[in-house]
């Protein structure tokens, strides 16, 4: 899929519907997530690099709420000759469709079941490596525990869980300062008043971000004895779970 300049809150709207991942979304993400989540790139290629430390022979690694299948074709690059097998999940059929066309455009032996579905009905089994990337945020809040619990059971013993989120912050000084840097960036990468206004309005009801300790003792809670954040810009933060 040909990505376009996100231009969607470029023109003043009266009314400012809640954000969904549609066509006209689809269309510009890759765009999109580029000006608007700091160090998106250095995540997608750390993936790559973890895949190959921790996927190992036969496994299956998850990619829940793939989009346009970046972290998927990051991991599938470093696990060649493995045997293991991607599943890739969205339920978004614009994303589901993309992702289809960029997985369609890489010759690989490592096979991609990709899912348009909810990534609360997936089954996890036998899995070496599962990646929520910028997609628990999304979801309601009383579903992420059981989400992440159904995930621990399904990973292998030393399986990692790479978990990528917008985070609050509970000190108020820290989270206006992050949030100021946050819209330091969107404004250098081109976004305009206008649309940095009418996008956080969209995403206000739909994306509902938790603080670090509340990740920690959440991810604790559900069995995952070794966490830790291996990179953080501003309130964007990866973090890594070993089973």
């Amino acid at each position: 899929m040909k990505s376009a300049q996100d231009t969607i809150y470029a023109t003043a709207c009266e009314h400012i519907s809640d954000f969904q991942f549609d066509d006209k979304v689809a269309g510009v993400f890759p765009d999109m997530i580029r000006r608007s989540v700091p160090g998106y790139g250095q995540i997608i290629n750390t993936l790559g690099e973890f895949a190959n430390k921790y996927v190992t022979p036969g496994s299956q690694v998850y990619d829940l709420g793939c989009s346009l299948g970046a972290a998927t074709l990051s991991i599938r690059r470093s696990i060649q000759g493995r045997g293991a097998t991607i599943i890739a999940v969205d339920n978004s059929e614009a994303m589901t469709q993309g992702c289809q066309n960029n997985l369609a455009a890489y010759v690989s032996d490592i096979p991609v079941d990709l899912i348009c579905g909810d990534i609360r009905d997936i089954q996890i089994e036998n899995a070496s490596m599962v990646v929520l990337n910028f997609t628990m945020q999304f979801l309601a809040p009383a579903d992420r525990d059981s989400l992440l619990r159904k995930i621990y059971l399904g990973l292998r013993p030393g399986g990692i869980l790479v978990l990528s989120e917008k985070l609050y912050f509970e000190d108020d000084k820290i989270q206006i300062m992050l949030d100021d840097l946050h819209l330091d960036f969107k404004r250098a990468n081109g976004y305009s008043e206008l649309e940095i206004s009418q996008k956080r309005s969209s995403l206000e009801h739909v994306m509902k971000p938790d603080s670090l300790p509340q990740h920690v003792n959440r991810l604790n809670a559900q069995g995952f004895e070794h966490t830790s954040v291996w990179y953080q810009c501003f309130n964007f933060a990866s973090m890594v779970a070993i089973k």
